[in-house]
């Protein structure tokens, strides 16, 4: 087991190297660069003020340089004005000469500074991916449970009413996007014209004028049950039917095998077969398709948090590719890599557990 860890983890850096350079690469295009420039001096920019713009930063040098930069292990640009002024990519003007450090970036825990919002880029992603880990937590404290419940309970009676009925219901939900959903929850529970929400304060069920609340930009810091449940919901019901459904396949599956024929000839009762028996042995796919969910739900959650205005990592994402900010973007793009490969690494280990076969081969 430790020698396979270490193999995915030897595998997991070439892969992450090599993602964030197809990234880097394309980012650093020429267009993107003369964006990046007019957006951070002025849109009238001649061609002559981009170039020189670009090249005092260091824009205009070798792909591979560049990149060494980013990464750390190349030294940063240094620049010197016509009035003897050096600026350099790691330290800051006034810095006197025996204190500039020569190398900064990522290896040095320099994620660089995002010309957007001029803050440095770690804290930019600490503080939006924990607004999105925390939305990502409740939305698996929803999804999974549920979603395991109606799969579970349609693959214990394949074909029957209520097997039809739960498929049907994962079927509807994976088949509604996420905006489409987000938009009937808000006009029907966050709406003080139309909806249910009219009919309630006028019962006097409910003290505002809403049920939920449309927006959930103050779920960021403070988080209440009016604010934040229609964006966890949403995208709760988006995820839940392709795990039921998953679930319900293998499960069918399972509860066809000879071991729980054999099961029932022995008089096992039908609770205990499912719970004791066959119940392990079905979460194994399932398991893989829950924890490819978490990456999904670390990039796939832009739309929800644009339309609920939730200020999240996809937000920051959206903010990163409207104004080219390529070191947000590299940021961005090089934690998404992470969590991908660690999911999977998390996944393969977990499959040694749910199925001791596998340890064998």
């Amino acid at each position: 087991m430790g020698l396979f860890i270490l193999r995915r983890l030897g595998v997991m850096l070439l892969t992450a190297l090599c993602l964030t350079f197809i990234v880097f690469f394309l980012t650093n295009l020429y267009p993107n660069l003369e964006k990046l420039a007019k957006n951070q001096g002025n849109f009238r920019m001649s061609d002559e003020a981009v170039a020189s713009w670009l090249g005092d930063r260091g824009f205009t040098d070798n792909t591979f340089v560049k990149y060494g930069r980013w990464l750390g292990v190349a030294p940063g640009w240094v620049n010197e004005d016509e009035d003897g002024t050096v600026t350099g990519q790691c330290f800051a003007p006034d810095t006197p000469e025996d204190e500039r450090d020569t190398f900064c970036g990522v290896v040095q825990g320099d994620w660089g500074t995002s010309l957007t919002f001029k803050d440095d880029v770690s804290s930019l992603i600490a503080t939006r991916l924990g607004a999105t880990g925390k939305l990502m937590g409740f939305v698996l404290l929803i999804m999974v449970p549920m979603s395991l419940m109606v799969g579970v309970l349609a693959g214990m009676r394949e074909g029957s009413g209520l097997d039809r009925s739960l498929s049907t219901f994962s079927i509807s939900t994976t088949a509604t996007p996420e905006y489409v959903s987000g938009v009937i929850f808000i006009a029907l529970l966050a709406s003080s014209k139309f909806g249910v929400s009219p009919l309630l304060a006028e019962w006097g069920w409910i003290e505002g004028k809403t049920l939920f609340k449309g927006s959930a930009t103050q779920a960021v810091d403070d988080a209440t049950f009016a604010n934040f449940t229609l964006p966890v919901l949403t995208i709760a019901l988006y995820g839940m039917g392709y795990i039921a459904r998953m679930t319900r396949a293998s499960m069918t599956e399972v509860m066809t095998a000879q071991y729980i024929r054999t099961a029932r000839l022995k008089g096992v009762s039908f609770g205990n077969i499912v719970i004791k028996h066959a119940l392990r042995n079905a979460l194994i796919a399932p398991f893989t398709v829950i924890m490819l969910q978490i990456p999904w739900l670390l990039n796939g959650v832009v739309i929800v948090e644009t339309l609920f205005n939730y200020k999240g990592f996809g937000w920051l994402l959206v903010q990163a590719a409207s104004t080219n900010d390529i070191e947000l973007l590299l940021a961005v793009s090089v934690v998404s890599v992470i969590v991908v490969l660690i999911t999977q690494l998390i996944s393969d280990i977990g499959y040694v557990f749910l199925n001791p076969r596998i340890r064998i081969s």
